[in-house]
């Protein structure tokens, strides 16, 4: 899919009978997904008929999926969204815009640390993963007292480390 399509979930399941869909969210919370006059499956566009969270799921009925064996068709399947239809407030980015960002000190950016290669939601807060030059990964807290600047444009992340974070 291309760049200005984002990930919003994987669809899991069918539900009832008129063609609705069990998708397992790929966002902050399933009330995200509902969010959506559009979605897109295959390279398709389709009009979003009804969309609801369902505890950690959200059920999504797309037009043109009428029946449980259209939607049978599209389980293991991942939804996608337009980036243009998602407004991000200040300081939050989309986790596949994270990914590949060099890793710098941010008091010294020739100390480059590594590469951005995951992001693990925690519920408290966001830890990013960075795969060091030696191969091992080290986790990072996504707090405002270790992350202090996200250039996107440029594909670097400062980071000042807490003590003792990178002691192995």
């Amino acid at each position: 899919m291309s760049a200005d399509k984002l990930e919003i979930g994987k669809i899991v399941a069918i539900h009832a009978l008129k063609g609705e869909m069990r998708v397992q969210p790929w966002c902050d919370t399933p009330a995200f997904a509902v969010k959506f006059k559009r979605m897109f499956l295959d390279g398709e566009e389709y009009k979003v008929q009804s969309a609801r969270p369902h505890k950690n799921i959200v059920i999504v009925k797309l037009q043109g999926i009428d029946t449980p064996e259209l939607a049978q068709k599209q389980i293991n399947k991942i939804l996608y969204v337009d980036r243009s239809d998602i407004k991000l407030s200040k300081g939050t980015y989309f986790i596949a815009d994270l990914i590949g960002l060099k890793v710098v000190d941010a008091d010294d950016e020739s100390l480059v640390y590594g590469e951005l290669t995951d992001v693990s939601q925690t519920g408290a807060n966001d830890v990013y993963h960075i795969l060091f030059a030696d191969g091992k990964t080290r986790y990072i807290p996504a707090i405002p007292q270790v992350v202090k600047m996200t250039d996107l444009e440029n594909g670097v992340m400062k980071i000042k480390p807490l003590d003792g974070l990178f002691d192995d």
